[in-house]
């Protein structure tokens, strides 16, 4: 089987500067990652590289294979890979309800425009995703009127409904999360955790990007550390969640702790 994402001496410039330095990965089918490190170090570009938003810059050595191909529509793309940014949902979809918004992730879209032709099996499919991720209740709800939580929640379902039809709710190639517990309180991030630690068991692969330890989800065997735009560590979690490591990670003594799978840092 081809891996999902295979970058190969990849350096990337956003502007002026050159963000992502020779940087190589490779993530398998049905792996459970985490890309840990600091703000800054090129975490979110590297997201947009697998997403084709960014493109690296061209080098004899440089290969980038998504899914086992070089080359995306796009739109395409964005249905197969489910990527929830951390940014709070756009101007159309605030005004977009529950329902209507998880559609949209049919056709990559911010609302459901006049010219969609949304058909029975779709709106059947994201019935059964709402219940997946828990926000039925919020079906008629306008995505603008939730909370950050609940719109977290709506916008995994968005991410999930670019599965094909004939699949069950949830079974996506993968699932790409930048930041996902930004803005929510205490409650709010242990209700995402349980949601994804949920995809996770179902089989959904799942990439975090994150610099909060505890977003780490015990499915998470593989983590990634990065810093100034590169890899500078690739292994297990056993092997890397040390205080030592995450100190020279961030620059800054740390303390660690571990409970029911999941890690604390300070």
């Amino acid at each position: 089987m081809d891996a999902l994402v295979d970058l190969q001496h990849v350096n990337v410039a956003r502007g002026n500067n050159m963000v992502l330095h020779d940087l190589s990965l490779r993530i398998e089918a049905g792996e459970h990652v985490v890309i840990l490190g600091p703000n800054g170090c090129g975490k979110s570009t590297l997201l947009k590289t697998m997403t084709c938003e960014c493109y690296p810059v061209v080098r004899p050595e440089t290969q980038v294979s998504i899914m086992g191909r070089e080359r995306w529509d796009l739109t395409e793309l964005k249905r197969r890979m489910g990527v929830v940014s951390a940014e709070l949902p756009g101007r159309q979809t605030l005004t977009t309800s529950a329902f209507d918004a998880v559609l949209t992730g049919f056709f990559s879209s911010s609302t459901l425009w006049p010219n969609l032709t949304v058909t029975d099996a779709m709106r059947a499919k994201a019935e059964e995703i709402l219940v997946l991720v828990g926000a039925e209740a919020l079906r008629e709800k306008p995505v603008g009127q939730m909370s950050a939580g609940q719109q977290r929640r709506v916008m995994i379902g968005r991410a999930l409904a670019g599965t094909s039809l004939d699949a069950k709710a949830g079974d996506v190639k993968m699932l790409l999360l930048d930041e996902p517990s930004n803005a929510l309180d205490l409650g709010a991030q242990h209700d995402l955790r349980e949601l994804l630690r949920g995809l996770a068991q179902k089989g959904t692969a799942i990439l975090l990007i994150t610099h909060h330890i505890a977003d780490i989800l015990p499915e998470m065997d593989r983590v990634v550390m990065m810093r100034e735009g590169r890899v500078i560590a690739d292994g297990s979690k056993q092997e890397l969640l040390t205080a030592n490591r995450l100190s020279e990670l961030f620059g800054r003594e740390i303390s660690l702790s571990e409970r029911g799978g999941y890690w604390n840092a300070w």
